[in-house]
């Protein structure tokens, strides 16, 4: 008498019977798909296990059901994407999410050289300057009117021209008299210290630092010879064609102050009055 040959699971004889080995245990055809054949992600039917089982991700397929989400084409042999779980051959999945050239609004393709600038992206060979046509590449470069320009063509077509050094002016600049010059070319005319961001001042359109200024125009003063600038309001003492501080308006002889109070004069000197009658 022969040993019986049963499905581990229903066992029922599989002798004459298509069967299934699994882990070295036979299934009938019924029970090895019921136990272990998976429902195809489209239709939701079993794959048997007479059907070839495509499987992405824990997910399973039945081979005619394993198709583009968009043209429907088979993804058998295929490079593929996914999107929200949805399969999509690359063509599709590139037309639909793949970022377009700014230039030539066509896809850029996954993988090809692409260049970026505040939300944009351009094919490489796109991203030229608006003046040259040349490719942009790496380099600086310039965005003016929504087109982007190297800097050669951006300094040739836009950049103001300093007035000192006849150069473009490519960042920041100072404007005086409604021209425009570079910071490091607007300089004292009489020590050529820089005077962006400084306190400067003018005679005959030429600037000039605060001390060149009252070391070469302003009057003396007659006491301590110093300059009497008069800028930012301060005040002194004129008389007779000659200039005090205010500091330094004193009686000659008892150092009075004589700022607001009468005096007189004797030769070349101020004196209080009580020191003029002494006299």
């Amino acid at each position: 008498m022969s040993e019986r040959y049963d499905c581990s699971e229903c066992e029922e004889s599989l002798f004459g019977q298509k069967y299934v080995l699994r882990e070295e245990r036979p299934y009938c055809i019924k029970c090895y798909e019921a136990l272990f054949s998976s429902s195809c992600e489209v239709c939701s039917k079993l794959i048997s296990c007479t059907s070839k089982d495509l499987s992405y991700r824990d997910r399973h397929w039945h081979s005619e059901c394993f198709l583009c989400n968009k043209c429907s084409r088979s993804l058998i042999d295929r490079p593929f994407a996914t999107k929200n779980d949805l399969l999509m051959c690359t063509d599709c999945y590139c037309l639909e999410y793949s970022p377009k050239c700014h230039a030539c609004l066509k896809t850029i393709m996954p993988g090809t050289k692409k260049m970026e600038h505040k939300g944009n992206s351009w094919h490489e060979e796109c991203f030229t300057c608006s003046g040259c046509q040349q490719p942009i590449g790496t380099q600086s470069f310039v965005k003016k009117n929504g087109s982007n320009y190297c800097l050669r063509c951006y300094e040739k077509l836009f950049a103001l021209q300093c007035v000192h050094c006849k150069k473009p002016i490519t960042t920041g600049g100072v404007s005086y008299h409604e021209q425009p010059w570079h910071k490091e070319c607007f300089v004292c005319t009489g020590c050529t210290t820089l005077l962006a961001g400084q306190r400067f001042t003018s005679r005959d359109k030429l600037a000039y630092c605060l001390e060149c200024f009252c070391n070469l125009f302003a009057k003396k003063c007659v006491h301590c010879t110093k300059p009497i600038s008069g800028l930012g309001g301060s005040k002194y003492i004129s008389f007779e064609d000659r200039q005090w501080h205010n500091d330094c308006f004193n009686c000659k002889k008892c150092n009075a102050s004589l700022v607001g109070r009468g005096f007189l004069t004797f030769k070349e000197d101020i004196l209080c009055p009580g020191c003029g009658n002494d006299l």
